[in-house]
């Protein structure tokens, strides 16, 4: 059983790794280019709702979004109605460099489901929604301070 979870972390460990290569030239690293995505394709999107559709906590979050920009990718703009409320915005520069990272994604996707069938393709989805929609329940309790007994 926990030979798929190492290979999924294999995985996600190598496509990091060749992101943080690839898209130095644009000095993203560290994963900041999954922050960058999800604000281009949800702009006016809230810090929390990004740290919730990455899995990382509200702090490694608020790092990544505050670095992104101080680099001048993003914006933070007051809500009209809540001033409390920051929502997130792609800048020009932000915007310039979107294309490249979804090319680069898709072109990641092909590369990893060379060989499969779409049928393969689409159980294999299936069955990735599965596993993260339990390990969400998991991550939502231990997120809120709890510990999981084992």
């Amino acid at each position: 059983m926990k030979e798929i979870l190492r290979e999924i972390g294999m995985i996600a460990r190598a496509l990091d790794s060749v992101s943080n290569i690839e898209f130095k030239d644009f000095d993203l690293t560290k994963g900041q280019y999954l922050y960058l995505v999800r604000i281009c394709e949800n702009p006016g999107i809230i810090q929390e709702k990004v740290a919730e559709m990455i899995k990382v906590d509200r702090t490694t979050a608020a790092r990544a979004i505050k670095k992104l920009e101080n680099q001048g990718f993003i914006v933070k703009k007051n809500d009209d109605y809540n001033k409390k409320i920051k929502k997130l915005f792609p800048t020009v520069k932000g915007e310039r460099v979107y294309p490249f990272l979804k090319k680069e994604g898709e072109y990641t996707d092909k590369v990893a489901l060379a060989g499969l069938s779409p049928d393969e393709t689409e159980t294999m989805l299936d069955l990735l929604q599965k596993v993260r929609k339990n390990i969400e329940v998991d991550w939502e309790y231990v997120k809120k301070g709890n510990k999981r007994e084992y």
